[in-house]
């Protein structure tokens, strides 16, 4: 347990502490919602994940994603694996740079207990929660995050015991861009409620 892990278990208590540890964390996605996500679970101690992602660093992504200027080019997943390693040394993350298809989604994630869904494309967004929905995991999307302002629009909603869907559920990326405030919101709440179902529910 290094210094910062031990912090973050006085803070939590060490029965808390113990159960975030223990939870290995799917994100599938590793652009805004995904790398910010990451970077607020692991800053809750959150220490397990798999994070998949076929994506390189571009400069548009800067305005809203766990990227820096002289990451451009590079693999999301190896990237964002350094960038949470800077919080946590002892994060243990399997990245893997692939694309998340029809065929091999439950194999990528066959080991998550949590999944959290972060595409931007509302097919994958299906494809997640179908290939899932029916399982014991638990997984948390996202959708209606674009634009600017009316964040307390951006909600959690629970859907199945299993399944909650975090935004405004009308907002849409054809209609004004997504920029760093309303994303960030979404990612942060994403974590919130995988935390607290990790803490309330979680055996």
């Amino acid at each position: 347990m290094n210094l910062f892990e031990q912090e973050l278990c006085r803070i939590l208590g060490k029965e808390n502490f113990d159960k975030v540890q223990s939870v290995k964390i799917g994100i599938a996605g590793a652009g805004g919602l995904g790398s910010n996500c990451a970077f607020n679970l692991t800053r809750m101690g959150f220490k397990k994940f798999c994070i998949v992602d076929f994506d390189k660093v571009e400069f548009s992504n800067l305005n809203r994603q766990f990227y820096f200027y002289d990451q451009i080019g590079r693999n999301k997943v190896e990237v964002l694996k350094e960038n949470l390693e800077r919080i946590n040394p002892n994060v243990g993350i399997t990245a893997l740079t692939q694309r998340i298809e029809r065929e091999n989604i439950r194999e990528l994630f066959n080991d998550c207990g949590v999944v959290a869904e972060a595409f931007d494309r509302a097919e994958y967004k299906s494809l997640l929660t179908e290939a899932f929905l029916e399982t014991d995991k638990f997984i948390v999307s996202a959708s209606g995050l674009s634009g600017v302002g009316n964040s307390d629009e951006i909600k959690v909603h629970q859907i199945k015991e299993k399944f909650f869907l975090i935004g405004d559920l009308k907002s849409d990326s054809n209609d004004a861009p997504p920029l760093s405030a309303r994303v960030n919101i979404a990612a942060a709440k994403q974590a919130d409620v995988i935390l607290d179902y990790v803490l309330k529910r979680m055996d």
